[in-house]
């Protein structure tokens, strides 16, 4: 899977970063490593295993410490951390940068920035950003809506009737993320965010290509949500037998998550948005523990058949 990388520049804006010094512009340095480090036991003296990819968090227990240490020991701690050359060191709580980080800096080629947050508030952030830009990711064709705050990915084949679905239910009043390519991100080990263009367009058939931010208002697009769901959609087969209970669910594998799934058959008269809408309502009883179909054999007395 290919190595994605985000600009610092990208970061520095999202965590309201300001520069101390750089080498040059922020967005032409790339930060590949999810993950931060607070460099305390490199600063103690121990060098092994330093990831040199990772940006470089210093807060008040990390500059409390330097200040304890002899000038020759601080200066040989702060060089060996700056030789690493790691993509940028961060000064949080408003701390202004020694005259020694300064000199290595500038000697090493390294960005300080500075941010008034906590320690832990910002490198909260700097992971959340990092996970997001820096996620494994893949391209589907299908549509991506948001109903009743479910992310629902539809699939099927091009002509089966996904763009039309969404449109119907943009205008029910839910919202569409993406058309046609959509871009999914697996964020963490059980959460995959799809996400959008700038622009929303959708392709319509005997009309054209429309921006429905412009036709239906900016309250009709979002630019990302979580797929809970996924809806795969086919023409109807009357030799097929379709699910006729849903008393068991279903998974479709995106990047290694297993996201609920449903097979709906696709025929003349039938409502497409309204059981999109009845399967997001459905799903969203599902995660909270309620399963219509259990309860009914459970009233029929079959539940110890399940």
């Amino acid at each position: 899977m290919s190595e994605f990388s985000v600009s610092l520049a990208k970061l520095a804006e999202e965590a309201n970063l300001t520069i101390a010094y750089t080498p040059c512009e922020l967005d032409k340095i790339q930060v590949t490593a999810t993950e931060v480090y607070r460099p305390g036991i490199l600063l103690a003296g121990y060098y092994e295993n330093f990831d040199s990819k990772r940006i470089q968090i210093i807060g008040l227990t990390e500059m409390s410490y330097l200040d304890e240490l002899s000038t020759s020991l601080r200066n040989t701690h702060l060089e060996k951390l700056f030789s690493f050359q790691p993509p940028a060191i961060v000064l949080t709580r408003g701390m202004q940068p020694l005259s020694e980080m300064m000199q290595f800096a500038k000697q090493y080629g390294v960005p300080i920035l500075m941010s008034t947050e906590m320690t832990s508030a910002l490198m909260g952030q700097l992971i959340t950003t990092l996970n997001t830009e820096l996620a494994p990711r893949i391209t589907r064709h299908g549509v991506l809506v948001e109903v009743y705050g479910e992310g629902i990915l539809i699939l099927g084949d091009s002509g089966v009737g996904k763009s039309e679905t969404a449109i119907e239910l943009v205008k029910r009043g839910h919202r569409l993320i993406a058309d046609d390519a959509v871009e999914l991100r697996r964020v963490s080990y059980r959460k995959i965010l799809g996400t959008a263009p700038a622009n929303i367009f959708i392709e319509l058939r005997g009309i054209g290509i429309i921006n429905v931010a412009r036709v239906f208002g900016i309250g009709s697009v979002r630019s990302s949500v979580e797929v809970e769901m996924v809806v795969q959609l086919e023409p109807w087969d009357r030799t097929k037998n379709y699910d006729r209970t849903g008393l068991e669910t279903e998974y479709y594998d995106i990047l290694g998550v297993k996201v609920p799934s449903m097979l709906i058959p696709v025929m003349p008269g039938r409502n497409l948005a309204v059981i999109l809408e009845t399967a997001a309502i459905n799903n969203r009883q599902k995660e909270m523990g309620y399963n219509a179909a259990k309860e009914l054999l459970t009233q029929l007395g079959l539940a110890d058949d399940i």
